[in-house]
């Protein structure tokens, strides 16, 4: 539960400093029931996603997504439940991205909104994580 308190928080604080840099441009803590639906999905599969970044088997990409880093840490049985969790998890970043530039009337605004999503999921990164930087993997 704490995990689920802890991702809406960061997801809210992901809309506040997102709006605040590209208030300019527009509404980024927009709120339409797809984006609330891409959130609870999002808020759902967090629980199975934490210990997969607290091992280091998954990490935040540079991209806006999420990615199997180090597959030898995973179990060959378990390998593909977890490709399929990491594959949700990406179509639903995606979606999201698309829902606010497309709920801002802008869809050419995807890339930007993946852009500034990806910068803020790796700043909020926990302390432990792999996160993608310029140079490859780091843990934070």
């Amino acid at each position: 539960m704490k995990i689920h308190a802890m991702l809406r928080a960061a997801l809210a604080a992901l809309f506040l400093a997102f709006a605040g840099v590209a208030a300019a441009q527009g509404n980024l803590e927009i709120n339409t029931p797809a984006i609330t639906a891409l959130q609870q999905s999002m808020q759902q599969r967090h629980a199975q996603l934490a210990p997969l970044y607290a091992s280091g088997a998954v990490g935040l990409a540079r991209d806006g997504t999420v990615a199997l880093r180090d597959a030898s840490s995973v179990p060959l049985a378990q390998r593909g439940q977890i490709n399929g969790l990491i594959a949700a998890e990406n179509a639903d970043r995606a979606a999201l991205y698309r829902e606010i530039a497309r709920a801002n009337g802008h869809p050419e605004w995807e890339a930007d909104v993946r852009a500034t999503f990806a910068q803020r999921w790796i700043d909020r990164a926990q302390p432990g994580w792999w996160v993608q930087g310029g140079g490859g993997w780091v843990k934070k």
